[in-house]
C-alpha cells in the first residue's frame, strides 16, 4: 500500500492525458492554419499562424458575442439553481421521514431512464404557450433541477451530515430550513462543487433543445458554431477556431476551480 506508482503507472496516465488533449490540439492545429490545410497528404503536426485571422473570421460570421454571453447565463444560472434544489431535495429523502419518500425517490431515479427527446415536443409546446420561445428562459427554467442532482446529493449526504446533528439543531430551535442551511448545506460543499462544475459544462455543451428553441439571432455558443458550416461546404478551419474559442472559457474554469475542486474531493473523502 505505501509503494510509489511505477514507470507502468505514470506511462498510463500519461497516455490518457495525451489522449484526452489530443482533440482539442486537432482543434487548435487546423483552426491555424488556411482552409487548405486538410487537403495535404501529411497534414502538419505543428500550429499554423492563422489562429487569429480564424478567429476573427469566426467572430465576424456570426453573433459570437451575444452567444457566448447566453451561455454563461445559462450555464451559470442553471448550475447553481442545480446546486441548491438537488440539494434541497437530497436532504429531504435522505434525512427526513415522510409518507411516500421511497417511491418518490424511486420516480425520481426511474425518470433518469426516459430518453430526452420523448419530452421535446410537450415542453416546446408549454414553452410556446408561455411566449418563451426564443427566450434564454426555455433554457433555464426546465433545466432547474435535474433528477440526476437529487439522486447524486442524497446519496452523499446520507453519509455526510449525521442524524444526531440534524436532531441537535432541531433541540436547539432551529427551523427546517435553517437546519439545511446551516448543516446540510456546508456539509454538501464538496459535492456540491462537483455537481456545479459537472452541470455547467453539460449546459454548456448542450446543442440539441437549443437548436429547437433558439432562433439564428439569439443562439448559444453551440448553435453559433453550427451557424459557421454551410450545406454544401464545410471551412473547418472557420468552424474549428470557432470550437477552439468556445473551449477556453472551460478551460479558464477548470483553472481556477481544479485546485478547490481536488481538495473538497479529498475533504469528502476523509470521514472523522
Amino acid at each position: 500500500m505505501n509503494r510509489r506508482p511505477g514507470f507502468f503507472v505514470y506511462g498510463l496516465l500519461t497516455a490518457f492525458v495525451l489522449g484526452s488533449c489530443a482533440p482539442l490540439y486537432w482543434s487548435f492545429l487546423v483552426g491555424s492554419h488556411n482552409r487548405e490545410v486538410l487537403t495535404k497528404r501529411v497534414p502538419p503536426l505543428l500550429p499554423g499562424g492563422h489562429f487569429w485571422e480564424n478567429a476573427q473570421r469566426a467572430i465576424d460570421a456570426v453573433p459570437f458575442w451575444k452567444a457566448l454571453a447566453n451561455s454563461l447565463i445559462v450555464s451559470g444560472t442553471v448550475a447553481t439553481s442545480v446546486v441548491f434544489f438537488s440539494t434541497l431535495a437530497g436532504f429531504a429523502f435522505a434525512k427526513l421521514s415522510f409518507r411516500g419518500r421511497t417511491p418518490m425517490l424511486v420516480f425520481v431515479v426511474a425518470t433518469l431512464a426516459v430518453p430526452t427527446q420523448l419530452g421535446v415536443i410537450p415542453l416546446f409546446i408549454v414553452m410556446a404557450k408561455l411566449g418563451w420561445v426564443g427566450s434564454v428562459w426555455a433554457l433555464i427554467v426546465p433545466s432547474l433541477v435535474t433528477a440526476f442532482g437529487v439522486f447524486f446529493m442524497r446519496q452523499y449526504l446520507l453519509d455526510a451530515v449525521p442524524d444526531e446533528l440534524v436532531d441537535a439543531a432541531r433541540v436547539d430551535g432551529c427551523s427546517l430550513f435553517r437546519t439545511f442551511w446551516t448543516v446540510a448545506l456546508p456539509a454538501a460543499r464538496p459535492a456540491a462543487g462537483i455537481l456545479w462544475l459537472f452541470t455547467f459544462m453539460a449546459t454548456w455543451t448542450d446543442f440539441f433543445w437549443p437548436l429547437i428553441v433558439l432562433p439564428a439571432s439569439n443562439p448559444t455558443v453551440q448553435i453559433a458554431l453550427q451557424q459557421l458550416q454551410s450545406g454544401y461546404y464545410v471551412d473547418y478551419s472557420l468552424v474549428l477556431a470557432g470550437a477552439t474559442l468556445s473551449t477556453i472559457p472551460l478551460l479558464v474554469l477548470f483553472v481556477l476551480t481544479g485546485r478547490q475542486m481536488v481538495a473538497g474531493i479529498m475533504q469528502g473523502a476523509v470521514k472523522g
